[in-house]
């Protein structure tokens, strides 16, 4: 037992660097960057951060490209046997979420043209769901509402700070959360977005991952002002104070911080409407898929 502490210890003392990959949209940045501002110590572990579109880190899962990624929750059960996943830094819909657009004259018939932000992301694949008929193209969600205004598409999906700052010419035809709630028969949260983590990591490595990103989400909330100016300051989000503020309080709060049982059940919903509609070959619980921190414990018996 005493050469597996020494062999455990000394592990823990090399520094390792992991690809640290998000999306670049506020409650993402806010999450992280406490641990890029060094606010917190990561010890011997060093992050390196990448910031790409929520369909591109989708992809970028589906091909084991980073170590940590955030993800659709509606692709882990495709990724689960390369990644676990993780119980922070989550974002959840309390009675919102995405928003189906279109032009306040336009008549959307059932084979209408849509833009989505990406094929595997929660918000795709409620609306498949719903609008089976529709015409589906893919593009970055930067591009949806420039799309919808200029005709390109009958309408578009808009997620992030978008749902904040729409034109005002635009019109909501639909809330994704009201289909959740249809499809969930249910008022549980509409799960979002999470993170997973490589497996191929060591275990006491990705325990000391997800506690030091735990930390850096709990942190950030602690200073939200402080953070937020920061942010602001260094133009390191695309929206104004008052637009930031009202985002984070949508997706970067308290509940972001660490699965509590309601979230749990959410995700488990959502990976069993998944399974019943032939999105998954498996219908998963998300329990069995946490990193067992359990292991730190019973290591150090």
């Amino acid at each position: 037992m005493a050469v597996c502490l020494v062999w455990a210890e000394w592990e823990c003392s090399i520094t390792t660097s992991y690809t640290l990959a998000h999306s670049p949209d506020a409650d993402d940045i806010f999450m992280y960057f406490a641990i890029k501002f060094g606010w917190i110590s990561t010890g011997n572990i060093k992050f390196e951060n990448i910031a790409k579109d929520i369909e591109s880190l989708n992809n970028a899962a589906l091909e084991s490209l980073y170590d940590i990624c955030a993800i659709s929750f509606a692709l882990y059960p495709n990724v689960r046997y390369e990644y676990a996943m993780l119980k922070t830094a989550v974002s959840f819909g309390y009675g919102y979420g995405p928003k189906l657009m279109k032009q306040e004259t336009k008549k959307l018939h059932t084979n209408f043209k849509c833009a989505l932000s990406g094929e595997n992301t929660t918000n795709a694949m409620l609306f498949k769901i719903k609008y089976p008929q529709a015409k589906i193209i893919y593009m970055n969600f930067l591009d949806i509402e420039k799309a919808i205004i200029s005709g390109d598409v009958d309408a578009g999906v808009l997620i992030h700070e978008s749902i904040l700052t729409y034109d005002n010419s635009l019109v909501v035809e639909c809330e994704l959360y009201d289909i959740w709630v249809e499809l969930s028969k249910d008022s549980l949260p509409l799960p979002l977005g999470g993170m997973c983590i490589r497996r191929s990591i060591p275990l006491n490595k990705a325990i000391l991952c997800e506690e030091y990103l735990t930390l850096a989400v709990k942190v950030a909330n602690k200073n939200q002002k402080l953070l937020s100016d920061m942010l602001l300051d260094r133009k390191l989000v695309r929206v104004d104070c008052e637009t930031l503020q009202k985002y984070l309080e949508l997706y970067a709060n308290h509940d972001s911080i660490s699965l509590d049982q309601t979230q749990q059940n959410a995700i488990n919903k959502l990976f069993q409407i998944g399974y019943d509609l032939k999105f998954y070959d498996k219908q998963i619980r998300c329990q069995d898929y946490f990193v067992p921190t359990q292991y730190k414990t019973l290591r150090d018996k």
